[in-house]
């Protein structure tokens, strides 16, 4: 039986007030301090959280890997996850494999040590992501020696993460020309293309039993839209702006649209139940930057927001046990642009 380390999060940790229009948020803890801390998902047995980091504390100047031990960073607010990553390079969406130690992430770090310039400010004021070429997939050891790398072309390879049994890679990847879903054994064999429709495809994760996948993408319907993503793409670059929540089967057939709410509808991540799905969304802001975690069953039905503190909420994944959450936050920032990873007990 395994036994996770929650347990400890009772003692001498760093308590947040829950709010008591989060009904389904307990014993909310603060897991990291200072600088973008993002993209934490949970390690197989539950006790550890790989993550992404730009804390200039830490001495980065963009995205790093560091694993933390959650009972650790729980009660310690000093404390400094590990560095996993080379410490060069950007680095982005990282999940810990199915021995417990070693992660997968995707960097850009073999193309240039230093970190990739950012886009040129826009005209229109365009909120964009870039989709480096640059970008290539590793499996690194506990102590940051890559052991593996998966990918290894110029193009956008990254947003890779794991089926529960440890079998499966899913992730993004421009090798058909588009960014679309694609599956590979954890070895980098066995390449499999998902999705094969115009738009981004991307932040994908497994169904608790391995059979679908669920996704954020972006249609674009109109030519000028169509024609506008094309432009982007040819430059690195995606605007997130306008996109919904999918599912599918791994093999990519039975394609549904799960949301239909406008605006910006990301980091989705299956209920443990597998009957709901929870992920960010800024549908309801009269603002534009207004993200919060809502909750929907697989058919659209039933929305349910579940957060309401601060106006930015993503990156939502269950505990392998289903009993806590785990999400980004720029909650009690203090008036700064940090965003930090939570950690709650899950109420029904």
């Amino acid at each position: 039986m395994i036994f996770y380390a929650f347990i400890i999060l009772a003692v001498s940790s760093v308590h947040v007030s829950a709010q008591s229009t989060e009904k389904h948020l307990s014993n909310i803890r603060q897991l990291t301090f200072g600088g973008d801390n993002a993209e934490a998902y949970f390690s197989p047995d539950g006790a550890k959280l790989s993550f992404q980091s730009n804390n200039k504390a830490w001495g980065h100047s963009c995205d790093q890997i560091h694993v933390m031990e959650i009972a650790r960073a729980a009660g310690d607010s000093s404390y400094k996850a590990p560095l996993i990553s080379t410490g060069k390079g950007r680095t982005t969406c990282s999940y810990i494999m199915p021995n417990g130690t070693d992660v997968l992430y995707a960097s850009t770090h073999e193309d240039n040590a230093a970190c990739p310039p950012e886009p040129a400010p826009r005209a229109d004021r365009k909120y964009l992501w870039q989709v480096l070429p640059s970008y290539d997939i590793y499996v690194a050891d506990a102590m940051g020696k890559i052991k593996t790398k998966l990918t290894d072309r110029n193009g956008y390879d990254a947003e890779a993460t794991l089926s529960r049994n440890g079998d499966r890679i899913v992730f993004t990847s421009d090798r058909s020309g588009d960014l679309e879903l694609w599956t590979m054994k954890i070895d980098g064999t066995e390449l499999h293309q998902v999705t094969n429709e115009l738009g981004y495809d991307g932040g994908a994760f497994f169904s608790p039993d391995g059979t679908k996948l669920v996704y954020r993408a972006s249609r674009p319907r109109t030519e000028e839209a169509q024609r506008e993503y094309k432009e982007l793409l040819a430059q690195g670059l995606v605007a997130p702006t306008d996109m919904e929540i999918f599912t599918c089967n791994v093999d990519g057939s039975n394609v549904q649209q799960i949301t239909n709410l406008g605006k910006a509808n990301w980091a989705p991540y299956y209920h443990p139940s597998a009957k709901k799905i929870i992920f960010s969304s800024n549908h309801a802001s009269q603002r534009g930057y207004d993200f919060q975690l809502y909750m929907v069953n697989l058919d659209g039905t039933g929305l349910d927001q579940i957060t309401t503190e601060s106006i930015f909420n993503a990156f939502p994944m269950f505990s392998p046990d289903g009993k806590y959450l785990v999400w980004s936050s720029n909650r009690l920032n203090n008036g700064t642009r940090d965003t930090n990873v939570f950690i709650a007990e899950w109420l029904e």
